[in-house]
Order: structure tokens, then sequence, then C-alpha cells
């Protein structure tokens, strides 16, 4: 089997599908021939568009769930048709900005829920169905305010510590099925997420970032693909693509 048709016989799960990141990285799968199921919160038509499309341009079978991500209840939900999955992408997420002695209880455990409770919750239910074929490949997706934090967005940072960390220790206690677990730590991404900046603020970051430009969702998405296709010996790992900014 050539590696083209062994793609067509591979699945793909990747949550926050509907745009930016998560959409980049449905399309890079779907070039290649993987099967794809696509969840996202609450963007239906967005996300139907998308398989449409992938499905017309690529040949590709999607399946397609609406629903949080950070409720157990769906995730289980999602999990019951699923027999076989080759790579699992963890990109849904969501940011706060402001005083964390503003912030409400609540709002807390909403970013808690959705950018890392859900990281445990697909994992709970995928790393079977890969430690049964001694297979599979788990990438989480994070951001460079994972081990540096943000002034401002506390709670956010805090999640993607915890995104980095869940890497490191699944990484170690799947090596020996032959599963990896990575992490791509983000640094500032051309998405829907960071065009609550206005002109003068995104002037200002890309002043600091030395590639002098914001990233773009295509390169990340470049990178995960590089993730399923390295030596089994490179897990655990936090690989940041940020333009040199951090």
């Amino acid at each position: 089997m050539n590696p083209a048709q062994d793609c067509k016989t591979k699945t793909v799960l990747i949550t926050g599908a509907s745009r930016g990141i998560g959409k980049a990285i449905a399309e890079a799968f779907a070039r290649l021939g993987y099967q794809l199921i696509l969840t996202c919160h609450h963007s239906q038509e967005a996300l139907a568009l998308i398989k449409e499309d992938l499905e017309k341009r690529y040949g590709v079978k999607c399946r397609i769930m609406i629903g949080d991500i950070g409720d157990y209840s769906f995730v289980e939900e999602l999990f019951s048709s699923v027999d076989k999955l080759d790579v699992l992408i963890n990109n849904a997420g969501i940011s706060h900005i402001g005083l964390l002695s503003d912030m409400t209880p609540a709002q807390w455990h909403r970013i808690i829920q959705t950018n890392l409770d859900s990281v445990f919750y697909t994992c709970k239910f995928a790393v079977p169905l890969m430690v049964n074929r001694k297979s599979g490949k788990i990438i989480n997706i994070s951001s460079v305010w994972g081990s540096c934090g943000a002034s401002m967005e506390v709670a956010y940072s805090a999640t993607k510590g915890g995104v980095n960390a869940f890497t490191k220790a699944l990484a170690k206690e799947l090596a020996p099925s032959n599963i990896q677990v990575n992490a791509v730590s983000c640094g500032v991404i051309d998405t829907d997420m960071n065009r609550c900046f206005s002109t003068e603020e995104r002037k200002a970051l890309i002043d600091e970032i030395p590639a002098d430009r914001f990233g773009t969702p295509e390169e990340v998405a470049n990178v995960v693909l590089s993730l399923c296709d390295t030596p089994s010996y490179l897990t655990g790992q936090i690989i940041t693509v940020d333009g040199g900014w951090i």
C-alpha cells in the first residue's frame, strides 16, 4: 500500500474545526485523504459548509458534530460511533482577556472546561482505541502563554500550561504502546481570536516578533502534519511556532 492509499484508511478527529487553525488543519488532512470527524460548539452552518467543501474537493468522508467539547456527555456521544482513530487533534479553545480580580467563577470554569477538561475527555475515549492497535498520534494545540504566562490572560495561560503538562505526562504513559503525544505551542496566529486587537495593538505586537508578522493557520497546520510523520521516538514535546517571538 502506497502512502496515499494508506491515508485513505486513516481517520482524524479535530475539535474546534469551524474556523482558524482547526479549519486549516482539517483541510490539510483532507488533502492527504484522511477521513474526518470535525466538531465545533456553535457554528453549525460554517462546519456544514466545510464538510461539503472538503468532501467535494478531496473525495473524503467527513462527519460533523455540534456541541460543547467541554461537556463529558457530548464527548461520550461523539465517541459512541468511533471504532477506530489514528489521529486526535485537540484544537478547541477560548480566551478571556481581563483582570483576574474581575473574573467570575463561572468565567473561570468555562475556560477551564473548554481548554483543558476537553483534552482529558477526548483522550479518555481516544486512548483505548489507539492502545488496542498499538498506534496513534495525539496533538494538542497550545500557546506560548502556557510556558511564560500573559498579563490579563491568567485563566487562558493556566489552561495552556495545563495542556503542556498533560502532554508531557500522557506521552510517558503511552510511549510503551507506540502512541505519540505532542503539542504545538502557538504564538500570535492571524485568526479571529486575535482580531480583537486594534490596528495599533497589532502593529505593536508585530514589532516584537522577529519574523515581522503574525503566523498563519496554514503554517500551524503544516507543523501538525509534520508531527504525524515523525519517528515514534519524538514524543512528549512542546513545539513552538511563534516566529522567534518568545
